[in-house]
């Protein structure tokens, strides 16, 4: 695609890999962090860069906004990878606000996704009002605990699992070697989880530094009866104590991934019983996650953050809910409403827990709904029922809503355990 410019001189263009430095600057400036960069983090940055996926918008030569997309895959309900857009990097400078450059530079990208085949966009919003008119629409939603383990009830004693199980410590090498393959069995079986390519976990084990707080974390390793990997950590341990040299220091977990309950259960039970550990914050969750129900007393975590995380954006309507699996069995007709002539019509979804198909039709609508809304129920989230009442989707046949539900909706949420 070539150079979109307007009567007011701005260029909305893919940067040039000469020009990534001053863009990243430009990110950073627009999340009001500090505009400095070290060499280190923009080469360690610079290995993300891909031509046509950077987007800038260039007033007299001076990049005052910025948009990234990358290839992603996103796990559907029931397990399958879905091609995914993933939206990123998204600023505008104060200075240039309300000339239209976040819509010209979304306008494009989302072309370009539908065009290469995607199914959905992602993105993880920082300001709630602003995506929905794009079509985006939260799909997922995340919870963070913060545990008074005095309080929890459990052992103290505690020294290692009961069910033959072990916890080591490992270092982020071993971490490379171990998390891949955990994190892509959390993907088969978690709706909503994201892939985490071999950067993410050179980024996130310090073997490439993009951040300049750096700390290396401590990372625990849970292993079964067996020896099979099923539960990995990364966390951070303040120093704070008291007067009368009472230890006050808090677990902060920065990624936590379990496989099986048995799994999550002895990561918890083990961070709570940290020597000198008083508090443990889970960092990013489902708002279902087991963690309260694992302690004795569920009262000892307390939500302290509970907001929307994963938006969808649904570019292929009839793929995306083909991709996903149903428990029940039945036929709805969707009038979906698109946005920028990229995504609508009328799709007639015919369900069954052997498959589903997914065709244009012309028979009347069961439920009309934007594809912001589709894209907040696709993932089994949402509820087309409480849409309704909010006048967000509206019956067309009566019932329509609480039979989407009954198609759409899953027996745990999903969950997206990163942030990009």
């Amino acid at each position: 695609m070539t150079s979109a410019s307007r009567a007011d001189g701005i260029d909305v263009r893919p940067i040039t890999e000469a020009e990534f430095t001053d863009w990243l600057r430009a990110v950073n400036t627009g999340f009001l962090r500090v505009p400095a960069l070290s060499e280190e983090e923009i080469e360690g940055r610079r290995e993300r860069f891909v031509p046509g996926r950077y987007l800038g918008a260039f007033d007299g030569g001076r990049c005052v906004a910025t948009f990234r997309s990358f290839d992603q895959e996103l796990t559907a309900v029931g397990g399958a990878g879905v091609r995914a857009d993933a939206v990123s990097g998204v600023t505008v400078h104060a200075t240039h606000r309300r000339r239209g450059l976040l819509s010209r530079m979304m306008a494009r990208d989302l072309a370009a996704a539908r065009e290469r085949g995607d199914v959905v966009a992602t993105l993880v919003a920082a300001e709630y009002p602003i995506y929905g008119r794009y079509g985006f629409g939260p799909a997922t939603w995340m919870a963070e605990w913060t545990v008074d383990v005095p309080r929890a009830g459990l052992d103290a004693r505690w020294a290692g699992p009961a069910d033959g199980g072990r916890i080591d410590l490992v270092d982020g090498e071993e971490v490379r070697k171990l998390g891949p393959e955990l994190h892509a069995r959390l993907c088969r079986r978690q709706p909503g989880a994201i892939d985490r390519d071999e950067l993410w976990w050179k980024w996130n084990t310090g073997a490439v530094r993009v951040d300049p707080s750096w700390k290396d974390p401590f990372y625990v390793v849970y292993r079964s009866a067996s020896g099979e990997v099923e539960g990995m950590a990364a966390y951070d341990v303040d120093d704070n104590w008291g007067d009368a040299k009472q230890p006050l220091n808090t677990a902060t977990v920065r990624w936590l991934t379990g496989v099986t309950p048995a799994a999550e259960r002895a990561l918890w039970q083990y961070l709570c019983s940290v020597d000198w550990v008083v508090k443990v914050k889970s960092g990013w969750r489902a708002p279902d996650d087991l963690l309260p129900h694992l302690l004795p007393d569920p009262r000892a975590a307390a939500i302290t953050s509970l907001a929307d995380w994963l938006w969808v954006r649904i570019l292929d309507v009839e793929r995306a809910l083909e991709a996903r699996t149903y428990e029940g069995e039945g036929t709805l007709v969707l009038e979906v409403a698109g946005v920028d002539g990229l995504t609508g019509g009328r799709y007639r979804l015919e369900a069954s827990p052997g498959g589903a198909a997914c065709t244009p039709t012309t028979v009347s609508a069961d439920l009309t709904l934007g594809v912001g809304e589709l894209g907040a129920l696709w993932l089994g989230d949402e509820s087309a029922v409480r849409l309704a009442a909010l006048g967000r989707v509206r019956e067309e046949r009566a019932g329509a809503a609480r039979k989407a539900d009954a198609l759409l909706r899953t027996p745990r949420r999903p969950w997206c355990p990163d942030l990009f």
